[in-house]
């Protein structure tokens, strides 16, 4: 660690009374080996694994408390500020939050209809080579055997496992398996529960972050659990004297609100903390990808030391790095010592190294709504992105919206079973595969960045995308081509090479003609989405 951030981990280690802060980041101290806690001895010492280069398509079990009140996204947070439709829906279902609080939500979480095995087998059969389950979001319960962490899924909520169950689930069904990681955040995003309605009947009555003890438990469904390790303790608490929802809303924005990678100045025990849960949660579960939701990693130097502590402990498993570790807006100085995702984003290139974007087809929390109006993705709209994320190098992690109870509803499982019957023909073009000279071709320009799905175009028959496999070329059509159809980057002359055979996946040979314009052949009518082509001949790959 630099000085500064070993200064602040001490700070941290005896402010949690730990002995010996110099092996408390975990119940054996770091694991040692070549990787140093630094951006160039992570590059250095990083490759990507075969496994996920070849694997391509992952799924994520974003499942916690927040999904029981099956209103989508940062529940934790916005029931809690007065005026959100959160708030207004928390207050006639459960309660005034100075009463009933996160940590009563928390303890509604059931798992009663939750069938790890089967859902494994459902995500697999729609193409999973890969399952991630969340460990801790922001709303700071760890969903698995936490040493370090009393506010645990096996004292609270569910009294079970779930990481664990997770990962026996995964394991058995022969997949990879990851972990996501969201505690950093915690510390500000659960301040607005330090607050108070600034209006109303209970104007000025602040709510249970900020009013409850460890002592208060006595008796109670939480006894022995401490609110304030929970809610992570008050950084930035509303003034009193606020009297309008807007001002409340401008105060939080300004003090709480902002996506931060450091920790809290006032409390160096919340990052140390980080750190042992998160080095034992990697030792306790050996996942195979670890998922930062963070820009690079947080907390500086704190963050370096897990990664390279999950690095080498990768070289104690395996003999080698073979995990893959994530974070976001990687600057040029971390290119290449972790995996890059891009949440619910796109990219509008080809990139040299392998990477990641994630998404949900509906909200990440379950939201019933979602159901009713029957607004998810389609199976067709995650074709389309894998396709085109594959293409390009990268990797698809799609969330599987669950309720509280554990359960998919159908609108999901329509999802998964024509993602499902779309990988029976066309898993060839995408599983094990590499990009081409070219990603692909056609007049919809994609936004690159994060968080900008909805700026997305409709895909056209024109749009084409391009992977190699096994010596084969493939063409996949983002949108349903049929009848007279024309690749125009498979021009003679322009591929180098000899086209031999045109076959239709699901289907059959195709008659093909190529010329200066392109590769030109008829797709038969009432093909299913994302129809793909394989290309066979001499030097084309």
């Amino acid at each position: 660690m630099q000085d500064f951030g070993r200064r602040s981990f001490l700070a941290g280690a005896a402010a949690l009374g730990l002995a010996n802060a110099a092996r408390a980041a975990s119940p054996m101290g770091t694991a040692k080996g070549p990787v140093q806690a630094s951006w160039p001895s992570l590059v250095n010492n990083y490759r990507y694994p075969d496994w996920f280069r070849d694997a391509k398509l992952g799924m994520w079990s974003h499942w916690g408390p927040q999904s029981v009140p099956a209103q989508g996204d940062w529940y934790g947070r916005f029931m809690y500020m007065q005026g959100h439709p959160m708030y207004e829906h928390h207050l006639k279902t459960y309660g005034h939050p100075s009463v009933a609080g996160m940590k009563d939500i928390q303890n509604l979480w059931t798992a009663d209809k939750w069938e790890p095995d089967a859902l494994m087998a459902r995500y697999q059969k729609a193409g999973a080579k890969y399952f991630m389950a969340l460990a801790c979001h922001h709303d700071n319960l760890d969903c698995y055997d936490s040493r370090y962490h009393a506010w645990n899924s096996l004292r609270v909520g569910p009294k079970k496992d779930i990481v664990g169950i997770w990962e026996k689930a995964a394991r058995k069904a022969g997949m990879k398996f990851g972990v996501s990681n969201h505690a950093a955040h915690a510390w500000h995003w659960y301040q607005p529960a330090y607050g108070y309605d600034p209006i109303g009947p209970k104007k000025g009555v602040r709510y249970d972050a900020y009013t409850l003890r460890k002592a208060d438990g006595v008796g109670k469904w939480w006894d022995g659990l401490d609110p304030r390790e929970l809610y992570t303790g008050g950084h930035a608490v509303l003034p009193d004297g606020i009297d309008t929802i807007e001002a409340m809303d401008k105060w939080h924005d300004a003090n709480n609100g902002q996506w931060i990678e450091t920790g809290p100045k006032d409390d160096p025990a919340y990052v140390t903390r980080w750190l042992l849960r998160q080095t034992d949660l990697v030792a306790k579960y050996k996942p195979d990808m670890v998922y930062m939701d963070d820009h690079e990693l947080p907390f500086g130097p704190v963050g370096l030391e897990a990664a390279a502590d999950y690095y080498n402990r990768s070289i104690e498993w395996h003999g080698k790095i073979d995990v893959v570790l994530t974070g976001k807006q990687l600057k040029p100085y971390a290119r290449f010592g972790m995996v890059q995702d891009v949440e619910r984003g796109f990219t509008d290139h080809l990139w040299d190294e392998p990477w990641q974007t994630d998404t949900c087809i509906g909200d990440w929390f379950y939201n019933e709504a979602r159901l009713h109006d029957k607004s998810y993705k389609s199976a067709e709209e995650v074709i389309q992105r894998l396709a085109d994320v594959v293409s390009k190098n990268g990797n698809l992690m799609l969330s599987i919206p669950q309720p509280g109870d554990g359960s998919i509803d159908s609108e999901t499982e329509k999802v998964l079973d024509g993602m499902a019957g779309w990988m029976t023909h066309g898993g060839e073009a995408i599983f094990g595969s590499r990009p081409w000279r070219i990603y692909g071709e056609g007049p919809t320009q994609l936004i690159a960045g994060m968080q900008n799905e909805e700026k997305a175009k409709p895909f056209t028959a024109q749009d084409i995308r391009f992977t190699t496999n096994k010596g084969a070329l493939y063409a996949l059509f983002l949108g349903r081509a049929q009848g007279s159809t024309t690749i125009r980057s498979l021009a003679r002359g322009r591929t180098g090479g000899q086209i031999e055979r045109v076959t239709l996946l699901g289907g059959g040979p195709l008659a093909f003609r190529q010329d200066s314009a392109g590769l030109h052949f008829t797709m038969p009518h009432g093909v299913n989405f994302v129809p793909a082509v394989r290309i066979d001949g001499h030097g084309l790959v």
